[in-house]
């Protein structure tokens, strides 16, 4: 069994970093810092979550992206009808979407 201790001990590994200047409008930036003032963090904190999240939700996308036209071409090597592929595809987006 593992040490209750060692299951708490987060380890955050540093990552370089690049700073950015980046113009936010004013009310903006209130609207920032209201925020993370209600969730115990800096504004700044709190920019790179709402990133981190927004970037991580396009990633996601853009790799099930892949995946469909990926296996659209492979059905189409498999497949010979247009309408059969299509319903497939169909499908599959119905089902990953539920």
């Amino acid at each position: 069994m593992r040490d209750p201790e060692e299951i708490t001990n987060i380890r955050i590994r540093p990552r370089a970093a690049e700073p950015v200047t980046l113009p936010i409008p004013v009310q903006t930036m209130d609207l920032v810092r209201r925020v993370a003032t209600t969730r115990d963090m800096s504004a700044e904190e709190l920019l790179k979550f709402y990133i981190g999240q927004g970037l991580r939700q396009d990633a996601a996308r853009l790799f099930s992206e892949r995946i469909l036209e990926t296996t659209a071409e492979v059905l189409a090597r498999h497949i010979p009808s247009e309408e059969e592929r299509s319903a497939i595809l169909r499908e599959i987006r119905g089902e990953a979407a539920a």
